[in-house]
């Protein structure tokens, strides 16, 4: 089986989802959105870019389809072949022409407004003839961009025209279909794919969640993410953060000068985490007894599960799909994104119930290896590759 995933080759997120093909023999085959850094954790795939980074000394089974071929002169041989050939640096006809030569059995688009519009645009480029596609939407994907006029009709477009739709949440299925999605759900589980959920229990600090004296915030500040009002409702709740430390990662210049002024006038430590792992951020969850993630526009946050599996207490913005993971003031708080007090009060409730929190890792910890399990959802995603090439039968399909 040959499978092309069109997708963001520098996210751990088409990492993590692509891994769960190892080992097959099946052929596998990236094209990335934008040209750019190859994340650490892809492996066993062909690359097709002219100029892909691989990772620094690492070989990891990844094949270079197009690349630049010497150790220098990459960037001056983009700026020629722009300017001698146009046509070459537009990645719709440079996918078109890839998927006319490799004519996969099914192609993937993960995520929509770069994945999804890229194929959308490719496959009109191909006439309508086109592989089985599935589309797998991340985030805010429908649920945010299709309330803005400019992704409205786009959205529109790449979801009447999909065959297949493999997602994260009941919610943004419902959405699809409004927007005129009428092919065949395959699945709903996390874009990531399912966790270890036992040998993550080693990761765990030792103990009660309620002896744990950390709190941890996603630094987000941008279109969507809110971690200002996170420092904001820390501010508000410090009176009960005595003994407490926050770490707060992913934190971008105004998140980190914003938590250097709130430790300096509330005398709470605050770290900011550098770049790590995903192995050391599930060790800092695991450390954590609560865990904030505010958004005004999220699916099934990836830090929310995170938490859950580690035994961290969920605050986690009512604006995602968190309700259908957590039990609104049982097994975590949903929150106003923009409303400091709101998650102030989350905080204040998460850090003085020690029962509370006991009670909600035990409950999620069942839940995820119920729902969030590597063992479960491997063989589910690889039924449903199966599933779909038995049908095509590497038949291109018309709609």
């Amino acid at each position: 089986m040959r499978i092309l995933f069109i997708a963001m080759a520098n996210s751990i997120h088409t990492a993590r989802w692509i891994d769960q093909l190892a080992g097959r023999g099946w052929d596998i085959h990236l094209f990335p959105v934008e040209s750019g850094r190859l994340h650490p954790d892809l492996k066993n795939l062909t690359i097709h870019d002219f100029l892909p980074h691989k990772p620094y000394g690492s070989n990891h089974g990844l094949r270079l389809a197009g690349a630049w071929p010497f150790p220098g002169g990459a960037t001056l041989a983009r700026h020629i072949m722009k300017r001698l050939m146009p046509s070459w640096s537009d990645r719709v006809r440079r996918l078109a022409r890839t998927i006319s030569k490799l004519k996969p059995d099914i192609v993937h688009s993960l995520e929509m407004q770069h994945a999804g519009y890229l194929t959308l645009d490719a496959k009109n480029h191909l006439d309508g003839k086109f592989p089985p596609w599935i589309f797998t939407p991340w985030g805010s994907d429908i649920y945010l961009f299709g309330r803005l006029s400019e992704h409205a009709r786009k959205i529109k477009d790449v979801l009447s025209s999909c065959n297949y739709y493999a997602g994260e949440c009941h919610r943004d299925v419902k959405l699809a279909r409004a927007f005129g999605f009428d092919g065949e759900v395959l699945m709903i589980s996390p874009v990531t794919g399912g966790f270890n959920t036992e040998q993550l229990r080693l990761f765990r600090q030792p103990g009660p969640t309620s002896a744990r004296r950390l709190i941890l915030l996603k630094g987000y500040q941008n279109w969507a993410g809110r971690a200002l009002v996170g420092l904001q409702a820390i501010r508000l709740s410090a009176d009960v953060l005595k003994g407490y430390r926050i770490a707060v990662y992913l934190a971008n210049q105004d998140v980190r000068i914003a938590a250097e002024l709130l430790s300096q006038s509330t005398g709470i430590p605050i770290e900011i985490v550098p770049r790590s792992s995903h192995d050391e951020m599930l060790r800092l969850h695991g450390r954590a007894r609560v865990s904030i993630g505010l958004s005004i526009s999220d699916g099934i946050s990836v830090s929310m599960l995170e938490a859950m599996v580690m035994g961290s207490f969920p605050v986690q913005s009512n604006t995602s799909c968190g309700n259908e993971w957590i039990r609104d003031g049982e097994t975590g708080r949903l929150v106003f994104p923009e409303d400091p007090e709101n998650v102030a009060g989350a905080i204040r409730l998460a850090v003085t119930d020690d029962a509370l929190v006991d009670s909600a890792s035990d409950i999620n910890a069942r839940l995820a290896a119920e729902r969030a399990n590597e063992s479960l959802i491997k063989p589910e995603v690889v039924n449903m590759y199966k599933k779909v090439f038995s049908r095509g039968k590497s038949q291109y399909v018309v709609k």
